[in-house]
């Protein structure tokens, strides 16, 4: 079987590739060497395919992955503490937060879980198999903050609104996308763009850069509290834009697809700052995002797909031609690889089922999705100068041991999985090398010789580690 063959392959060069996991890249920019063993005119991929999922931090899925910074080391079992700083007895019993996505309605307990949960991560599957819904427990851009708690990582609980649901874990072995990240690499510190959800990260994916509406409605304007370090202490109210006009939470977009007869005032103003879109477009470099459920979207029979970044921006407006160029259905995806005219970097956004958000999909059903697509490049043409990065927008809300790094004010965010699938991946490999999210802009920059969007991305580690070098190809 698949899963027995990756085991024996994984475990003949895992001393070997913990050896190589200590590589250490320099920032790379537009126009300089490719790292030693890099050669960009050798270096055998062709299409880039970023699979963007949803809401899952690193210990929620692949704590329990062999080799990798998981539940098993030293400090992970962090034990949870309430607002005043007080250890829980027990965790509260997990919540069902009562959305319409959710079939656990009302609000209320979710009885599949017990009232005496130990103060520590938990099996979430001894009560709610991969293929059944949860709540999804908050994780917005300030909550994220105080459950992180200056980087204790004590505090999910008390900053959640689904009880001590954020505490828990899924057999990683029994994840469909697993036998991948044994076979090829798995990241396990690889965090977000941004503090918070998703809309903001999808941005940090697109842009590296976090989206402005000055004069903002009061009514969507945080007011957070402060103590006299200038630590975060609470929020006063929250809100999706905060005091200086920096919007941090969901918002909808300006152009279509947004909620039926939304006010323009209620729509985020068009954003201008330059993509890797328009990056890639001065180079001539073939590009598409595409997006579950688009061409229904477009037909105006709503969106459940996840924030297409490029509709936020002026360039890609309503009647556009980039618009029409760029934006397409996940269908297209595939009828590209058959058709033989995939792009040369391709971002998916799964349909809501497909996502693995909680509260909208479970994790079986959207990693089935997800390997689906995979195997279709497999079977495709492109296959063979193929790079496949896997990974997830924000952390959902999730607990993570692992304290993010402080770069800026906007992040990273939380720890979330990368699994970088590709013949020229390294084999059975945990990459230990720091990346985030605009990590991978920097290897599309990189392989296409652009210049970087922002000095994040101009500074992020490349996910050149992951890859086979010249001499092992």
């Amino acid at each position: 079987m698949l899963r027995d063959r990756v085991f024996r392959s994984w475990t003949a060069r895992l001393a070997s590739l913990l050896a190589a996991g200590a590589i250490s890249l320099l920032a790379v920019g537009c126009g300089e060497p490719a790292p030693e063993g890099h050669d960009l005119d050798s270096f055998p991929v062709d299409h880039i395919i970023v699979i963007y999922l949803e809401n899952h931090a690193f210990d929620s899925l692949y704590g329990g992955f062999p080799g990798a910074r998981g539940r098993n080391e030293p400090g992970a079992m962090v034990e949870q503490v309430n607002t005043s700083g007080e250890s829980y007895a027990r965790l509260p019993q997990p919540l069902n937060e009562g959305s319409p996505h959710n079939p656990l309605r009302p609000l209320g307990p979710d009885e599949r879980f017990p009232t005496d949960l130990p103060n520590s991560p938990f099996p979430i599957n001894k009560y709610a198999p991969l293929d059944q819904r949860t709540a999804a427990p908050i994780h917005r851009f300030y909550q994220y903050q105080l459950q992180t708690n200056g980087g204790k990582m004590n505090r999910f609980v008390a900053y959640s609104n689904a009880g001590g649901l954020t505490m828990g874990c899924n057999e990683t072995q029994k994840l469909p996308l697993y036998p991948y990240a044994r076979e090829y690499t798995l990241a396990d510190n690889y965090f977000t763009g941004a503090l918070g959800e998703s809309m903001l990260n999808h941005f940090w994916l697109f842009c590296a850069c976090t989206p402005v509406w000055k004069n903002a409605p009061a009514n969507i304007v945080a007011q957070p509290e402060y103590d006299s370090s200038g630590k975060l202490t609470g929020l006063k109210k929250d809100g999706e834009v905060t005091p200086d006009g920096y919007v941090v939470n969901d918002v909808q977009p300006y152009y279509e697809p947004h909620k039926p007869g939304l006010p323009e005032d209620k729509r985020m103003p068009p954003q201008t700052l330059p993509t890797i879109g328009d990056r890639l477009d001065s180079a001539d470099v073939s590009w598409k995002w595409y997006a579950g459920g688009w061409d229904k979207a477009i037909a105006g029979e709503g969106f459940s797909g996840q924030h297409p970044a490029p509709v936020y921006f002026k360039q890609f407006g309503d009647g556009t031609a980039a618009k029409r160029e760029h934006l397409k259905d996940e269908a297209d995806f595939r009828a590209a690889l058959r058709e033989g005219n995939l792009p040369s970097v391709s971002f998916i956004n799964q349909l809501g089922v497909y996502s693995e958000h909680a509260g909208s999909s479970n994790i079986l059903q959207s990693e089935e999705h997800a390997v689906e697509l995979i195997e279709d490049v497999k079977r495709s043409s492109y296959w063979d100068r193929s790079a496949i990065i896997i990974t997830y927008d924000d952390y959902g809300g999730w607990f993570d041991h692992v304290p993010p790094p402080k770069l800026d004010r906007w992040g990273p965010g939380g720890r979330v999985p990368a699994l970088i699938i590709s013949p020229h991946a390294k084999k059975g490999f945990v990459d230990h090398t720091q990346y985030n999210t605009t990590s991978i802009l920097k290897f599309i920059e990189w392989r296409h010789g652009l210049k970087p969007l922002g000095k994040r991305d101009a500074e992020a580690n490349n996910l050149l580690p992951a890859f086979q070098t010249g001499d092992e190809h």
